[in-house]
């Protein structure tokens, strides 16, 4: 590359009314490396072809100073020359003082910072070795089946695998579902898994192998290896992408010993009502009568740790549904079902009401005690809480114990299923919360933290056969995705579309093995030196592995710990001027939306921060905030989002994995004899962006009472 640089600014979005724009020009002009300098009224609406036109003849990057990256991704885009975005708008013109000297330095600086940054920014060579377009879906139940379905009407090659001797998974078990959206309150539809099968094995692009287990799988997403054991004999298929669609086992029968489960024979879990319904008359096993008096308990109590949580809008519905069997069959006989949080969300509310209006149904909102063997063989069922009164004891001829479901990825499930990954960090999928399998459940639903490979269906999360089939209809629509990216050498969510992938001089490399261990997507593995080796298809961009490298050998082509100093070098620090100066690196998931939408309310904070985008505060070197700090910054901010159950990084763990970073940071604080304090953390989300303002706010005012960094001018 010749290194040479076009910078252009706009002036439209207010931008013009609060900065001297001219003034900016004449700073990027002088700049190492700016060969072409404009301004417009708006270059998203009229002028974005000039820079097309400069990025095809004479500038080889594009530094953009207008509005936020997050937005005209597509205007700002010129083929491969590599394109940097100076935050004037949201950061600058909609969050500061217009006409102010504090204002327009805070724009002169980030404009210096994007400029360096675009000296350091090469244009990405993707990898696009390998890509199939065909999909391995694990697991022929409901959702491995919609799967199949899915990805073979996409003209994808499907091979189904499922270790039992015949497809359908649990939906053999059932006796009828709950009605869906639309159909009618009053009919439980009935399963027809026979049909269903054939229906997928006769589809031309799908393979169904039953009898067969996975014995390896290994590869990338593009190009999988898989070995299958087929009744003894192995079998070798390659694939783009994998859906994992095993489905659950049942909460184990002993862990509601405290029900008399097992012990006493008319207190059976809520598969054995399936059955009992599927041959005919709800009869108690003891004798073979009609049960007349049913209580069905939602075991969802505090004293009910057998079943997991994220369970209930499952096992409150086949509740109702089984309620309605009993109604079914015998009208005049009773049911009670007892609960403590019914949860029946969206339309499903809908049947709640159809069963609660029932007659001889009723619903007991209170906490399900003993269970006592009476003389004449009946039940007596105690429970505690009621609304109704504080103590109630129900009779019944036969109690059903609402059962959850552990994922058959969680080796308690008793049964477990694994695709046994030939990979560094081990052979299971890595699990979330409650067991189930995925990366982000709110904002990447069926990515697990295996790139290319997706859940689906009770593994992913709890729910119904309908559910489940739709479940696995999308995650082969996300698999498809994968295996298109692959064969552009793009990634996937978070930055998706990304074409770069990490580089390692490997010169320089300790083969200490942090950055294997700490990548959260399985992306590296070891040569026979233990070098890190990267699978560019697993990566997802994060630059976790980067933040992790203790002697900084890693780097993508636009983003490196060479490119974060040489941005925060880039402002200038006087040593006599007293306004404090912060660099503030932001996680671009999180913290960088939040204070875009602080601008976008119009929110004000002290014009002492300049921002500097990161991928994850996990990518974060403490090199980078040490320098800051040795320079004369007079503080360092890292913003991100929550670690945590209460918020998900969109890179697993980038926040934790911060708080050990912190440590080398306080350490060479403390050799400086500078305060702990100056270097600060602060989770946030887009959602808390009107409380933004005030903390960066407060962290000024206590740099104020510190005083200006010693460092400064050294």
């Amino acid at each position: 590359m010749s290194g040479a640089t076009g910078v252009y600014i706009c002036r439209g979005c207010s931008i013009g009314d609060s900065l001297d724009v001219d003034a900016l020009a004449a700073v990027a002009a002088v700049e190492d490396g700016v060969a072409v300098t404009r301004t417009s009224a708006a270059f998203c609406l009229e002028d974005a072809q000039s820079i097309a036109d400069d990025a095809a003849a004479k500038v080889d990057s594009v530094v953009v100073a207008a509005c936020s990256q997050r937005v005209n991704r597509g205007v700002f885009s010129f083929g491969t020359t590599p394109v940097r975005r100076v935050n004037l708008r949201e950061q600058v013109a909609w969050s500061h003082t217009p006409r102010v000297d504090a204002t327009q330095e805070l724009a002169t600086d980030l404009l210096r910072m994007g400029i360096a940054a675009a000296r350091l920014t090469n244009p990405a060579v993707p990898y696009t070795k390998d890509h199939l377009r065909s999909v391995l879906v694990v697991g022929a139940g409901p959702a491995g089946l919609g799967a199949a379905l899915a990805a073979g009407e996409a003209g994808y090659q499907v091979t189904v695998v499922d270790r039992a001797p015949q497809a359908g998974g649990f939906l053999r078990h059932l006796h009828r579902g709950y009605p869906a959206t639309g159909e009618a309150l009053s009919e439980l539809p009935p399963f027809d898994p026979e049909t269903l099968v054939q229906t997928v094995a006769d589809h031309a692009n799908v393979t169904l192998l039953t009898a067969t287990s996975v014995l390896e799988v290994s590869g990338q997403p593009g190009r999988f290896r898989a070995t299958l054991d087929q009744s003894g004999e192995r079998r070798q298929v390659e694939v783009g992408a994998v859906v994992f669609a095993t489905g659950f086992q049942p909460t184990p029968d002993q862990l509601f010993s405290r029900y008399g489960l097992g012990e006493l024979q008319d207190v059976i879990t809520s598969v054995g009502m399936e059955e009992l319904a599927r041959r005919g008359e709800i009869v108690r096993p003891s004798t073979g009568a009609p049960a007349q008096r049913v209580v069905i308990l939602a075991c969802d109590g505090p004293a009910d740790s057998a079943n997991r949580a994220y369970l209930g809008n499952v096992t409150s519905m086949v509740a109702l549904k089984q309620a309605m069997y009993v109604h079914e069959r015998q009208p005049r006989a009773t049911v009670h079902i007892v609960y403590q949080d019914m949860q029946t969300p969206g339309l499903d509310e809908l049947y709640y009401r159809h069963v609660q209006g029932q007659r001889r149904i009723f619903l007991v909102r209170g906490e399900a005690g003993g269970i006592r063997l009476q003389e004449d063989g009946s039940l007596r069922v105690a429970v505690t809480g009621s609304v109704l009164a504080r103590e109630l004891e129900l009779e019944a001829d036969l109690v059903v114990l609402q059962v959850g479901m552990i994922p058959t990825s969680d080796p308690q499930s008793g049964a477990p299923a694994s695709l046994h990954l030939n990979y560094l960090q081990g052979e299971s999928l890595p699990p979330h919360r409650a067991g189930f399998l995925d990366s982000n459940f709110l904002c990447f639903p069926f990515e697990t933290r295996r790139t290319g490979i997706y859940a689906a269906g009770c593994v992913h999360r709890a729910q119904d056969v309908t559910a489940s089939a739709r479940d696995g209809a999308a995650a082969a629509l996300k698999a498809v995705q994968v295996v298109e990216k692959s064969a552009q050498g793009a990634a996937v969510h978070p930055r998706v579309g990304d074409l770069g992938y990490p580089q390692f001089f490997m010169q320089k490399c300790t083969a200490c093995g942090r950055c294997t261990q700490e990548c959260p997507f399985g992306a590296l593995e070891l040569d026979a030196q233990r070098h890190p080796v990267i699978e560019p298809n697993r990566c997802r961009r994060c630059g976790i592995c980067m933040g992790a490298c203790p002697v900084q050998v890693i780097s993508f082509p636009d983003y490196s710990v060479e490119m974060l100093s040489a941005m925060q070098k880039s402002v200038e620090l006087p040593e006599d001027d007293d306004k404090p100066r912060v660099l503030v690196l932001a996680c671009e998931n999180d913290a960088y939306p939040a204070l875009d939408m602080v601008g976008i309310n119009h929110l004000q904070y002290p014009a002492d921060f300049r921002v500097v985008p990161v991928r994850c505060l996990g990518s974060v070197n403490s090199v980078v905030v040490a320098d800051a700090v040795q320079r004369g910054y007079d503080g360092v901010v890292l913003l991100g989002c929550r670690a945590g159950d209460n918020y998900q990084c969109h890179f697993i763990q980038g926040s934790e994995l911060l708080g050990v970073r912190m440590d080398n940071v306080r350490e060479t604080l403390g050799r400086l004899a500078l305060e702990t304090d100056r270097v600060r953390v602060i989770e946030t989300s887009i959602a808390d962006a009107r409380a933004l303002p005030g903390e960066l706010a407060a962290f000024a005012s206590n740099l104020a009472a510190m005083g200006p960094n010693p460092m400064k001018g050294f």
